[in-house]
């Protein structure tokens, strides 16, 4: 079952158990896959990859969106917030812990042969593809700019 399908499911549990935020969240998820399925170009299809791009899209933007309430000190929005985070969340592959980022960039720059901040594109370009939807991008970035440096 892919990615859009599970949701889908998802949504009629959702339904049934009277769950809001959930079925709220769940409801977005699809709005934008739906979205995403009939842009130009897209063929009808959504394949799992572009699914999991959308869901940390809109992870992070649930995120930023929570810290910018707590910031203008509206902490009810902010709960809200981050408990659809939680549920997009959900979707995600395990997240990679900071050392295993480190790891897997180290063994990139070895066999890269990049020993200076001017190929870090090219580090992160590697990074960016073998970490995708494991690892924040902003989080690869930092690594490999401490490690080049």
């Amino acid at each position: 079952m892919n990615l859009y399908d599970q949701i889908s499911e998802d949504i009629k549990a959702a339904m049934k158990a009277r769950d809001k935020v959930r079925l709220e969240t769940l409801r977005n998820i699809k709005k934008v896959f739906i979205e995403a399925k009939t842009a130009p170009g897209a063929n009808d299809t959504l394949n799992d990859d572009d699914a999991l791009k959308i869901i940390q899209k809109l992870a992070k933007q649930g995120r930023e969106a929570a810290a910018i309430y707590t910031e203008k000190k509206r902490k009810d929005l902010a709960d809200v917030e981050m408990a659809q985070v939680a549920v997009i969340e959900s979707y995600l592959p395990q997240q990679l812990s900071e050392e295993e980022i480190e790891a897997v960039v180290k063994d990139i720059i070895a066999q890269t042969g990049a020993t200076s901040m001017k190929e870090m594109g090219k580090v992160m370009g590697i990074a960016n593809k073998q970490m995708s939807g494991k690892a924040d991008g902003r989080t690869i970035s930092a690594i490999v700019k401490r490690l080049l440096s």
